[in-house]
């Protein structure tokens, strides 16, 4: 059976070029970057290099890059950090209702350790309007975190106005950028951030290895103890391998990235404009143009989401229902409640996120597909009747 993955947004395939650049970090250059010695030195130079690609990919200096597991260690770390190192000088934080859970756990957390936390609304296109961030701001603030994509409705949002109002005010700005790091432009400075989270599996990268970009000179506190590591803001035994494949994904994706959002685009909108022309009472969810280019998530009437997962399953096609962490849920999608979608619709929502191997062709084939599940569905609907 033709298999045909459009689940980008979940994990990505590792590309080929970046498992030949980690394969002699296994057994040949395999010492511990902490270790003086010649293996060791080795390693920390493999480090080090992964390290200056990753803060010029993002216009930052070497020093202001943290190596972590993954994108929800680097959340967590950024909001508790800073929490713990500043709660002298205030205990609110501000964020939006669309976060992922990396950053709603986190701030869960923190409310029931005396921190206070306002939740902003966004509007129906899922943009957080910045005069709401600038009215939520209080004398208590000290740290504002907002993704700057969305991993459900791919809507990005207007991240250089909000920083701008976090800088104003003298206020810590986080942003989530797993979902965008390595697909569409990100520059630290024009964007006025004080720290990003990003996950090399998302960017064709292995999985298990982040990283955490913190400003020079911002007041964070440790989030995992023991050793030196990371500047002694992050011990633990570097991930050598991960290390090094994330700076091949990150060195691939600054060669390739504008060509490749290009091709990604134009797969996204035919399969976009597809939906929408041929299946009627379907909705699209998210910003229009303001869009990463591989998200398609459209809320589909009349049908369970999870009944065209399984159809298009059988069919040969990945897509997922919404956020990889939560499909296990019962529960509509956060975020599509947030910007007005129904029950109903929420649970007949599919989200589609592309991917550099996907094909024209197999767009073609999803829509035919997809239009004859639609069809079937809607027949046996109790919704309909």
């Amino acid at each position: 059976m033709k298999r045909i993955y459009l689940d980008y947004a979940a994990t990505t395939p590792v590309d080929s070029a970046v498992i030949k650049e980690m394969l002699p970090y296994f057994n040949e250059i395999f010492g511990n970057p902490s270790s003086l010695h010649y293996f060791g030195r080795q390693a920390s130079n493999a480090v080090e290099k992964a390290r200056n690609i990753a803060a010029g990919f993002i216009g930052a200096k070497p020093e202001e890059i943290i190596f972590t597991s993954g994108g929800t260690e680097s959340d967590n770390f950024a909001l508790k950090g800073i929490s713990w190192a500043n709660s002298n000088k205030g205990k609110h934080i501000i964020t939006s209702n669309i976060e992922h859970h990396a950053i709603f756990e986190s701030c869960m957390f923190l409310e029931k350790n005396g921190f206070r936390v306002s939740y902003l609304p966004v509007e129906p296109s899922g943009i957080l309007n910045p005069e709401e961030v600038k009215k939520a701001i209080t004398r208590d603030t000290i740290l504002i975190t907002i993704m700057h994509s969305n991993n459900e409705i791919g809507t990005i949002q207007p991240i250089r106005e909000i920083g701008h109002i976090a800088r104003e005010n003298d206020v810590y700005f986080h942003i989530d950028a797993v979902q965008s790091f390595g697909h569409i432009p990100l520059n630290v400075d024009e964007l006025n951030v004080d720290m990003l989270s990003a996950s090399a599996h998302k960017l064709y990268g292995p999985k298990g290895v982040g990283l955490l970009y913190i400003r020079k000179g911002t007041r964070i506190a440790p989030f995992m103890n023991g050793g030196s590591q990371e500047r002694k803001l992050r011990a633990s035994t570097h991930n050598v391998p991960g290390i090094v494949g994330f700076g091949k994904a990150i060195e691939l994706a600054s060669v390739n990235m504008n060509k490749e959002s290009e091709f990604i685009t134009s797969l996204r909108d035919k399969l976009i404009n597809g939906i929408l022309l041929d299946i009627d009472n379907t909705e699209l969810n998210g910003d229009n143009i303001q869009r990463l280019p591989n998200n398609v998530n459209v809320s589909i009437k009349f049908v369970e989401g999870e009944g065209i997962i399984l159809g298009l399953d059988l069919d040969g096609i990945a897509v997922s229902s919404g956020s990889a962490c939560t499909s296990g849920s019962l529960e509509p999608s956060h975020v599509l409640k947030a910007i007005g979608r129904t029950a109903d619709l929420a649970h007949g929502s599919i989200r589609m996120t592309l991917g550099k191997y996907n094909t024209e062709e197999e767009i073609d084939y999803t829509l035919e597909k997809l239009h004859v599940i639609v069809k079937r569905l809607r027949k046996m609907s109790p919704l309909l009747k």
